[in-house]
């Protein structure tokens, strides 16, 4: 057997044109010898998601352990940009997309946290480095963009909430019930619900009615009716806020 001797390995570019070039890099005033910083989200990501973000919120964690796990269990099945596609090795170095996984029904009284949080999880999501294409908004304010109104099309409206990856839906069961508004949070909920898109939802109602809570109590059941709220029950961890109202202690 004859072994192989190979040259030493010879550098990419000549020591006198790398001279040439960290001489030019020093007249702009550039070090490569400096390390770099340890970024872990592109700035305009991060700015992008803060300007979105109500001024009260803006500094918002992920606090509660229950929905530090969903942020865990989301960021854990986004996906790179076309892996799934004809050709996988495209996009695969882009930024991981949020796809499909569990929601939270955050439920408790007034002042308790539990919009702080919700806005805590979708930082957190950002900052983790995934692609948040996110909607947020009361149910109020959902039902009041969707009513009929010159220029705008109610149905692609809300289609295209429907369909967004994360959706922050607050307040829900606060606003006056209707034949209307019950159709509006049937079709939301059940087309997120099948399509197992992660969805946010806030309430200051009990779920259901328990033998402790006070008879003039109102609970979400009675607001949404059992259909949204057999969907909610089966796409939902649901997380009880207790204490007293953060606002009154602030002022």
């Amino acid at each position: 057997m004859t072994s192989t001797r190979f040259a030493d390995p010879q550098p990419a570019i000549s020591e006198r044109l790398r001279a040439r070039l960290e001489a030019k890099l020093a007249e702009r005033g550039l070090d490569m010898d400096r390390p770099l910083l340890d970024i872990l989200e592109p700035v305009p990501a991060l700015e992008a998601a803060q300007a979105r973000i109500p001024v009260d919120y803006r500094a918002a964690l992920p606090e509660h352990p229950d929905v530090a796990s969903w942020v865990r269990a989301i960021v854990g099945n986004a996906a790179a940009p076309y892996a799934d596609g004809v050709n996988p090795h495209y996009g695969a170095m882009g930024r991981r997309q949020i796809t499909h996984g569990p929601s939270l029904l955050l439920w408790g009284p007034t002042g308790t946290g539990k919009t702080h949080q919700a806005y805590g999880a979708i930082r957190a999501l950002t900052a983790a480095g995934c692609g948040v294409h996110w909607y947020a908004a009361t149910a109020a304010d959902l039902y009041a963009d969707l009513r009929p109104r010159a220029g705008v099309d109610p149905e692609h409206v809300l289609r295209r909430i429907m369909r967004i990856p994360l959706l922050l839906l607050d307040d829900l069961g606060a606003a006056k019930p209707s034949e209307w508004t019950e159709e509006i949070n049937f079709r939301l909920v059940n087309w997120r619900c099948q399509h197992r898109l992660p969805t946010i939802v806030t309430s200051n109602m009990p779920p259901l009615r328990t033998d402790e809570a006070a008879t003039r109590q109102a609970v979400l059941r009675e607001r949404v009716g059992d259909r949204v709220l057999s969907r909610l029950s089966g796409m939902c961890t649901a997380v009880e806020f207790t204490g007293a109202d953060r606002r009154f202690q602030r002022s």
